[in-house]
């Protein structure tokens, strides 16, 4: 999706322009939410400040971007390392995934101005963070908006790469969970060899990248304190702020101990990751002759040699596995093929057969090509709700294959037994409606509030199944 230059500089000038509104006072050390942008505005915003907090001098803030407008659950959660760093957090109620991108960048900068305006921010020390869309819609408002100088993403690449001007570089740090299906995107974002033969021959995009293990969640908090550590440094290297010389010297002291412990315990690719980061963020601010020799004696090493090329072996073969998914998906919804959803099926039971591997570079590849499935249905759902007209048909396809790939989510049954429903296809919507109960589902009144089930619901058929599962029917059974 590309964003036209004039609406960038809308974007940006609605950013920068000044919002009048009533003074408030914020306390230190405590989260405090529903903060309003002024009084004419009702969007609210939470925000955190450090108890050493004084309007005396410049503090670096943190906007944290979550698409379903959780301020004060986000906040809170940035709270402890905030307080570690010296960072002031905010975070928008009202920014929402169903919204479009020039709808909350508005939000967005509305919010930025506000907290400029109430607090004593660095004018270089601006920064984003999220996690996978929200991580998304961070970057983008760095690719827009030139106060921003840093962005933490969580479990995302770079979208929109188009927007990236090299005039107005910001710093990028990736974090990522090994299981999660965005692994293999930041990967080739970090500049690193491709899951094909062939090696990326693309610039390093992301400057920064921690993979911790675990899937598509936020990261752990130390990782989020080693990812306020590196705006810290990248401020101190660029003159933004001192050098604190005790500050640098325990990060770098405390990385040390932590490479050694990763090599120690045999997780090479987790040490080469941290060495990289290293030399990055230490860059300018030390001697790093010791840190180099130490790089070179983990890729030297046989184990990870192994590691490398095992975990290589099994990205190359999930590339291969998510092109066949890819290119199946969009030719089943071209033809409506239904015979294809069998095929569906037996990958789910491949997917979780390598889920259940007790090798963990297969099981992580089982999780990563689930949460890729998952998103790539999802996708073709959004493009075929976008549609004008609707293809009824595609979508209920969609949400068959849906049922089979994520069986636990409800909502998939009920869109696919009202649909049938409508046009009288009650053998359909009967197979789904007992597939439902069969997961477990339990709410009898939204069963009989689902849209085009009138006639659905007076047949036999229907009323046997739900007295089988809740026990008793609504209507009583006609008998022949």
């Amino acid at each position: 999706m590309k964003i036209p230059f004039f609406l960038c500089l809308f974007v940006i000038s609605a950013a920068l322009s000044p919002l009048r509104s009533q003074e408030i006072s914020i306390r230190k050390g405590m989260v405090q939410d529903s903060i309003r942008i002024n009084d004419s505005i009702p969007e609210t915003f939470a925000v955190y400040l450090p108890t050493n907090y004084e309007p005396s001098r410049k503090w670096p803030v943190l906007f944290a971007l979550d698409m379903q407008g959780r301020a004060k659950q986000i906040v809170h959660m940035f709270r402890g390392v905030a307080e570690k760093q010296g960072f002031v957090v905010a975070a928008s109620n009202d920014l929402h995934d169903s919204l479009s991108i020039v709808q909350n960048t508005l939000r967005a900068s509305r919010m930025f101005n506000r907290v400029y305006s109430l607090l004593s921010i660095h004018e270089n020390r601006t920064y984003t963070v999220g996690l996978d869309d929200g991580a998304q819609f961070a970057t983008i408002i760095a690719s827009l908006i030139k106060p921003v100088e840093g962005v933490i993403s969580c479990g995302s690449g770079i979208p929109y790469k188009e927007l990236i001007n090299p005039k107005n570089p910001f710093q990028f740090i990736g974090i990522v969970g090994r299981s999660d299906h965005n692994f293999t995107n930041l990967l080739e974002d970090f500049g690193m060899t491709r899951t094909t033969t062939k090696a990326l021959g693309r610039s390093k995009m992301v400057d920064y990248l921690m993979v911790f293990e675990g899937g598509a969640e936020w990261p752990p908090q130390d990782y989020l304190q080693r990812a306020l550590e590196i705006l810290n440094l990248k401020s101190m290297s660029k003159g933004d702020i001192a050098k604190d010389s005790t500050y640098v010297n325990s990060i770098y002291n405390r990385s040390m101990a932590e490479l050694d412990q990763l090599v120690t315990n045999g997780n090479y690719l987790g040490a080469a990751f941290l060495s990289d980061e290293m030399l990055t963020k230490f860059k300018g601010l030390l001697d790093l002759d010791e840190l180099k020799r130490r790089k070179k004696f983990i890729w030297r090493e046989k184990e990870y040699q192994v590691q490398s090329r095992k975990q290589n072996r099994y990205l190359q073969k999930e590339y291969f596995i998510r092109e066949e998914y890819d290119f199946n998906l969009n030719d089943d919804v071209l033809t409506l093929n239904y015979n294809n959803l069998g095929w569906w099926n037996y990958q789910k039971g491949e997917i979780d057969k390598f889920r259940k591997s007790n090798d963990p570079f297969e099981k992580e590849m089982g999780e990563r090509l689930l949460g890729f499935l998952n998103a790539l249905v999802e996708d073709n759902i959004e493009l075929e709700k976008a549609q004008n007209p609707v293809n009824e048909e595609a979508l209920s396809y969609l949400w068959m294959v849906k049922t089979i790939t994520a069986p636990m989510e409800y909502q998939n049954y009920l869109n696919i037994i009202s649909d049938s429903a409508k046009y009288e296809d009650f053998g359909t919507a009967l197979f789904y409606l007992e597939e439902l109960l069969k997961k477990g589902f339990t709410d009898k009144a939204a069963l009989y509030a689902l849209e085009h089930t009138a006639l659905l619901r007076i047949t036999p058929e229907f009323n046997e199944i739900i007295e089988k599962y809740f026990k008793d029917a609504r209507y009583d059974l006609i008998e022949d």
